[in-house]
């Protein structure tokens, strides 16, 4: 095949032990393309319902694999298992919200006093 164009067979775990997207990835293929798919084959009778593909984090050998990436600069290496294929962990997490730091936040910290007495 040529550079770019070779696959790599790959399986997904979820929490509970259920591998998902079974099958031959190319290596050009970005990890937010791949991200996707898995998002539209995630099994809905999970107790973990994904709302968004941003929920979604792939983990290969100790790594988070980042969405700009492809499979091949996130070094998934083809011939790893000869015949087998390779597993990544998929981590559900939503998004931290982020908290505006607004009047209600400055009212806490001006209540919150220590009783010390500087010498």
């Amino acid at each position: 095949m040529a550079e770019g164009n070779e696959g790599v067979d790959l399986k997904f775990r979820i929490f509970d032990g259920t591998d998902i997207g079974h099958g031959t990835y190319a290596l050009s293929m970005t990890v937010a393309t791949l991200k996707q798919r898995l998002f539209s084959e995630w099994p809905q009778d999970k107790s973990v319902v994904l709302k968004s593909v941003n929920d979604m984090k792939l983990i290969h050998a100790g790594t988070v694999l980042e969405n700009g990436k492809t499979l091949a600069e996130s070094r998934i290496l083809v011939g790893d298992l000869p015949g087998g294929f390779i597993t990544m962990h998929v981590v559900v997490q939503p998004p931290l919200v982020k908290r505006k730091k607004g009047k209600k936040w400055e009212e806490e910290q001006n209540q919150i006093t220590c009783g010390c007495t500087i010498l």
